[in-house]
């Protein structure tokens, strides 16, 4: 992964930020990681892949085996 101190950060941020549309940087602040900075198709794709991993858990923790009302099965899913 590529990291930059934040002093590189606050000089340049429009650099920063292109070059994080391919990949994560870490920020780093004396010597420790302090953040990431991640574009923004990195970050919608990380965001979906999260979105479906919890709708697949709800999915399979109901009950389809119970006739129930569709309405009612949506509220409890979130969706």
């Amino acid at each position: 992964m590529n990291s930059i101190a934040i002093t590189q950060l606050k000089t340049n941020p429009s650099a920063v930020l292109k070059s994080a549309d391919e990949y994560p940087i870490a920020v780093v602040r004396r010597g420790k990681t302090a953040g990431y900075v991640v574009g923004k198709d990195i970050f919608e794709k990380m965001i979906e892949y999260v979105e479906n991993i919890l709708d697949e858990d709800a999915i399979a923790k109901v009950d389809f085996k119970k006739k129930r009302d569709f309405e009612e099965l949506a509220q409890e899913l979130g969706i």
